[in-house]
């Protein structure tokens, strides 16, 4: 298209060379002197077409791509109108697969990973693993301003928003308080509510200490009755089983009280005495140190050698095995004061073999005790010097020996409870090592393990039958059978 515009009229026809030459051309026939104002009139013509053509071109028939043309138009009007509307403007950031730096007053583009560098302080941006995200970076070019106000939520905005938000949660839960202290007051009323109407029902609440003393007073006062005394004493034993009652008992003398309770004429007295005894010494060193210095030994001792109800000694047995046990020095002291031979004479009444059991098992109890308190000493040396040389004072097996309990224990197997005999066997076989040729000499022993071997046999077998392999009378024919066999 060499001989026309390179934009040419969209109304017009084009114009081509050999047809321009076809219309150069005089028409034959015609004079020169009217071809000449012909001539310029045509070339007039062609003049103002050409002219109207310039002015008045049409995009949609131009020679040129008019995609492009409309596309840059919308985009010039788009940032025109964008940079009128906001003057406050930012750059967009195109990011990579990797981590890059965002500089201040610069977009990310929706989708993108950013991250505050804890190192360097600086923001850092990435895109997306997917690309579910790559459309909304299409169409998006490098120097392109994006209509995003900086100032929509500024710092202060934010700061006032989370503030509310936590009085959010404090109101709630502060709610949430009130209406469970609402409901606990509904469920529950105040103590001092409670004071004021068991006072008006002559009710006084009482702490474990007012009580003890309260009861300790009714016990030692010469107007109460013997069933008042017994009363108290029965309560008080139910409060000094807790140890620190216990040694607030003797903190304001109430211990004393009741150990002096043991002299008293009355044999319910002494009994109720010795059951508060030994409830407050069981495991409880401060309290057996000062029932020791307090001469409760001595008056327990007393009471057993001397003719008292069954109920009474049986009491006052409890009370001398709890002052007894972990407790060395109560041990040497009790040797001293005869305690075996007190001991056997109490065995050897008729009609007590009920107490016989309960001696032989406070026997056992004591030699074991140092037994394993000297083994312990050995292997760990956790316990104290002061200790073990008390356990090693107290010559508790030559003293049996002496005594004779070594004939006393065996003759015991003739007790027909299965219990008792249990724990006769077990004394027996602490007292091996002491006892081993008193034992051998003795012919009726031998007839009595032989009779309880053949009897305990047969239940064992019962036992076995009814599919108990490990049966009670089984473990009693296995210490039968230990001990025969160190005897033989």
């Amino acid at each position: 298209m060499s001989g026309g515009p390179e934009m040419g009229c969209g109304y017009s026809p084009i114009v081509y060379p050999g047809r321009l030459r076809s219309l150069a051309m005089p028409p034959q026939g015609l004079p020169l002197s009217r071809m000449a104002p012909l001539g310029m009139l045509l070339g007039l013509l062609i003049a103002s077409c050409f002219t109207f053509c310039l002015s008045h071109q049409n995009p949609e028939f131009a020679l040129t791509n008019t995609e492009k043309s409309s596309t840059k138009e919308t985009e010039r009007k788009e940032t025109t109108a964008e940079e009128e509307l906001d003057p406050e403007v930012l750059e967009v950031f195109h990011p990579t697969h990797e981590w890059e730096p965002l500089r201040p007053g610069q977009a990310v583009p929706a989708g993108s990973h950013v991250r505050l560098n804890l190192q360097t302080g600086a923001r850092e941006v990435k895109l997306q693993d997917e690309d579910k995200f790559r459309n909304n970076l299409k169409g998006s070019k490098k120097g392109k301003r994006l209509n995003i106000n900086t100032n929509t939520y500024t710092s202060q905005d934010l700061k006032s928003a989370l503030a509310k938000f936590k009085e959010g949660v404090e109101t709630e839960t502060s709610k949430e308080d009130k209406a469970r202290q609402a409901e606990v007051k509904r469920l529950f009323r105040p103590i001092e509510e409670l004071k004021k109407d068991f006072e008006e029902l002559n009710v006084v609440i009482e702490s474990d200490m007012q009580i003890m003393v309260r009861l300790i007073n009714k016990f030692n006062s010469s107007s109460s009755s013997l069933e008042e005394k017994i009363a108290a004493l029965f309560d008080l034993e139910y409060y000094v089983h807790q140890m620190d009652n216990a040694q607030d008992l003797f903190s304001f003398g109430g211990l004393q009280v009741v150990i002096n309770g043991l002299n008293s004429t009355e044999p319910l007295v002494k009994e109720y005495a010795a059951f508060v005894l030994g409830a407050a010494f069981s495991s409880n060193p401060k309290v057996q140190v000062e029932a020791i210095e307090g001469g409760a030994l001595q008056k327990l001792l007393v009471i057993l050698a001397t003719e008292q109800p069954l109920t009474a000694k049986k009491k006052v047995l409890f009370a001398l095995c709890s002052l007894l046990r972990h407790f060395p020095y109560a041990q040497q002291q009790f040797l001293k004061l005869g305690g075996l031979q007190v001991l056997r004479s109490l065995v050897q009444e008729k009609g007590t073999e009920v107490l016989a059991v309960r001696v032989v098992t406070l026997l056992y109890d004591l030699v074991t005790e140092k037994m394993f308190a000297e083994e312990e000493a050995k292997l760990t040396r956790e316990m104290s010097p002061e200790k073990l040389q008390q356990y090693r004072q107290v010559h508790l097996l030559p003293g049996l020996r002496e005594q004779g309990w070594c004939e006393i224990t065996a003759h015991l197997l003739a007790l027909p409870e299965h219990d008792a005999r249990e724990k006769v066997l077990q004394t027996l076989g602490a007292l091996l090592a002491t006892c081993r040729d008193r034992f051998r000499q003795d012919p009726q022993l031998s007839r009595m393990l032989a009779s309880l071997q053949a009897e305990y046999q047969a239940l064992a077998t019962l036992e076995l039958q009814d599919g108990e392999d490990e049966g009670y009378f089984r473990e009693l024919l296995g210490s039968i059978n230990s001990l025969l066999k160190e005897l033989r």
